[in-house]
């Protein structure tokens, strides 16, 4: 019998466990199971080397769903969180986030869903160790001492969140044009050609005031 699991990465400046549960409960999604690592590094340690990652990896059976707040919490190593996630889709289980509801089903049979697919799971792990590399940096910078003029170390505030920017990238893999994107998105022409252009530098500044 499948199984719809929560897998949640806990630590002492993130999100409670609970309001994870809470976060994709109130997403629609009817968890079986919740399976969380506390004070487990996302950068270093590997979902499969962490305490109850390697439980998670041994459970998830074929039919399985896995739900995560979004592709951060299974990791902010990009070569990692993409080895996961195709492993996890060759095993026949589906990934869900609940930031965005994306899906990654290697079901999917059809060549343009999969490369969309595929340049997703790029993108949005890119992203997850851009947000943590920004973080260092921003640590580095010493913002936290100086919480009264942020500006100087963050730059300007983009004008696109998480999910504009996934939007953008999604259109632009499917074919849309610069026109047709901006304006399903609300973005200046220029802004969606900066996006399209440099999406690392793109997901590093909004990671910067995601941090």
């Amino acid at each position: 019998m499948s199984q719809t699991i929560l897998y949640a990465r806990v630590s002492t400046v993130d999100q409670t466990l609970d309001h994870q549960r809470t976060q994709a409960e109130a997403a629609g999604f009817k968890i079986d199971e919740v399976v969380a690592d506390h004070g487990q590094s996302g950068v270093t340690t590997k979902l499969s080397e962490r305490p109850e990652g390697k439980r998670l990896w041994d459970k998830l059976r074929r039919g399985d769903v896995l739900v995560v707040r979004w592709v951060d919490r299974l990791g902010r190593n990009y070569e990692d969180v993409t080895d996961t996630i195709r492993e996890f889709m060759r095993r026949g289980v589906v990934i869900r986030t609940v930031i965005n509801r994306m899906e990654f089903n290697g079901a999917t049979a059809e060549p343009v869903q999969q490369a969309v697919r595929d340049a997703l799971i790029a993108f949005m792990a890119a992203t997850a160790q851009a947000q943590a590399e920004a973080t260092k940096e921003a640590q580095r910078a010493g913002i936290a001492a100086a919480k009264g003029s942020p500006q100087k170390y963050r730059g300007r505030k983009p004008a696109y969140n998480r999910d504009t920017l996934d939007r953008v990238l999604r259109m632009d893999a499917e074919g849309a044009g610069t026109s047709a994107i901006a304006k399903a998105t609300s973005l200046s022409r220029q802004a969606v050609l900066r996006i399209k252009a440099d999406p690392a530098a793109a997901a590093a500044v909004l990671a910067k005031w995601d941090s």
